[in-house]
Formats: C-alpha cells, structure tokens, sequence
C-alpha cells in the first residue's frame, strides 16, 4: 500500500475544517482549491490575471512540497466568480502551462468564502515512476 503524504500550507483551518493542501498517495497528487491569498491578504483584488498568476505560484511550491513540478500536472479546474474574467484567468494560465496542456475545466460559480477572491484552482498530477 502506498503511503498517504499530508503537504500543509500552515493554515490554521487545515486543522479546524480537516482538510490537507495536497495529498499525496504514491504517485498521484490531489491540491485542494488554491486562491490568491498569502499571508492573510488577498493578491490582486479586483484583477483576475493577478490572482490566477499568484495562485499558479503557489501551486508550483506545493508541487516542490510533494516532489513534483509544473510538468506533472495531469488536470485542473479553474472557478471563476464570473465567466466573464476566464480571459484573464487563461492569460495568466497559459503563462506557467502552455507547453504543458493538462485537462482543463472553466466553471462559473456563485463566489468563494472571501468576497474579493474572483479564481480559485483545483490541481491533480501524476508523478511519472
């Protein structure tokens, strides 16, 4: 049986909700939604380009948490608070997958728990063995 790696961003709702921000089970990686917050703040208020580019960073550190890289992305789901942002959100996407190309989702949802978070990205991969 493979092992069950808990990758934790230090945030004290990891613990109160129970939830991990990547899990890794032998080579698969599942990272829960991400959004634009760092150090409590949010990243880019009002600009989806700036968030969607803050959150593919924090994603690519998680990765590294978890002995992966940007390369091993199988899949991602991006949120948007509107569809309308998706231009600016796939902008600042292609930037770090282009070349990369996982299965990708585009959704619209009615908001997230912080009011001026516009994109929050799921992310799975699969470590090459």
């Amino acid at each position: 049986m493979s092992k069950r790696i808990l990758i934790s961003s230090g945030n004290h709702l990891e613990d109160e909700v129970g939830y991990s921000r990547a899990v890794r089970v032998g080579n698969i990686i599942e990272i829960s939604g991400t959004t634009a917050v760092v150090d409590g703040k949010i990243v880019g208020v009002g600009d989806a380009y700036e968030q969607t580019k803050c959150i593919c960073q924090k994603i690519e550190k998680v990765l590294k948490d978890a002995g992966a890289s940007l390369a091993d992305v199988t899949r991602i789901r991006i949120y948007l608070t509107d569809i309308g942002y998706w231009k600016d959100a796939t902008r600042a996407y292609s930037e770090f997958f282009k070349e990369i190309k996982p299965a990708c989702s585009i959704l619209e949802v009615n908001g997230f728990i912080g009011d001026e978070l516009l994109v929050e990205l799921e992310t799975s991969a699969v470590v090459a063995e």
